[in-house]
């Protein structure tokens, strides 16, 4: 009988074949990365720029309908509306979602739940600046994650850039995307209630509200999405948190990532949407509760 890993490995052989992704090579074999566009001029679309084979564009400029390869979105969450309608119908499936954030509800709307999407851990404190990995006593072999018909195109550039990006199918990549979503929900609200000044200060100084927050939303997520998650969530939130420790906190882009789980409901994350309430009392949030 087959061992789970190769069963699953058998599996994950198996999604990427029929979805035309190349599974000889892998993003630790050093090969060049493939042509891509890139929208973004940003911190992380200069970092992906450095790989080379790419144009580079402005969020309003226009996507080649005759082109081929990934279009690497490295905007903000807000651009993303305006990028896809003026993108070319033909074009559309090329798209690779980078953003922070609960997307299936744009996704959706859009009919690109299919698209690539990408975990980005990395840090990039100013443009130009080399990228710190998301690489951690936990998960030495990165915690950037990619998965779609552009899921390897992409693991390649960020491997010329010695990054590290894991390939999965879309099984493997929906907990590992709400755990992201966690972190960036659970270690900014709690920086900015504890007026914190980094992710760090807040998981060192307030570890046990973090934990507790984190299991609240493990557990609501489970019930509502129904994902089994990885033992270890915590513990991998936490080792990340100690890469970039210095990342600055703030209760940011609600829409695309605590509104997700204020929405589930007071019964079901209570300590996350009492300390949401907190800071909107005490001035804190840049935006009005719903």
């Amino acid at each position: 009988m087959a061992s789970r890993a190769a069963s699953k490995w058998q599996k994950k052989q198996e999604w990427l074949g029929s979805r035309d992704v190349s599974i000889g090579d892998t993003a630790e074999s050093g090969s060049s990365a493939p042509f891509a566009a890139i929208v973004g001029n940003g911190r992380i679309g200069g970092a992906l720029a450095e790989a080379g084979a790419c144009v580079v564009l402005g969020r309003n400029d226009a996507i080649d309908p005759d082109g081929e390869g990934p279009i690497l979105l490295a905007t903000r969450n807000d651009a993303l509306e305006g990028i896809v309608e003026k993108c070319p119908e033909n074009r559309r499936k090329d798209l690779v979602f980078l953003q922070n954030g609960y997307l299936d509800n744009f996704l959706k709307s859009k009919n690109l739940m299919d698209n690539t999407q990408v975990l980005l851990y990395l840090s990039v404190t100013a443009k130009g600046v080399p990228p710190v990995d998301g690489v951690t006593s936990m998960n030495p072999e990165g915690l950037t994650a990619a998965t779609g018909i552009h899921a390897q195109a992409f693991a390649d550039r960020l491997s010329t850039l010695n990054l590290k990006c894991n390939v999965v199918t879309p099984e493997e990549y929906r907990p590992a995307m709400f755990e992201k979503l966690m972190w960036i929900s659970t270690y900014m609200l709690v920086g900015a209630a504890k007026d914190c000044k980094s992710v760090g200060e807040a998981g060192s100084e307030h570890a046990e509200l973090v934990e507790k927050i984190v299991n609240e939303l493990v557990a609501a997520v489970s019930v509502k999405e129904g994902i089994t998650f990885p033992d270890g969530t915590m513990a991998r939130l936490a080792a990340y948190t100690d890469v970039v420790a210095d990342f600055p906190c703030g209760v940011k882009e609600f829409e695309w990532r605590n509104k997700y789980f204020y929405d589930l409901g007071d019964d079901a994350v209570p300590t996350h949407n009492e300390l949401l309430r907190e800071c909107a009392a005490a001035g804190k949030l840049s935006f009005e509760l719903p």
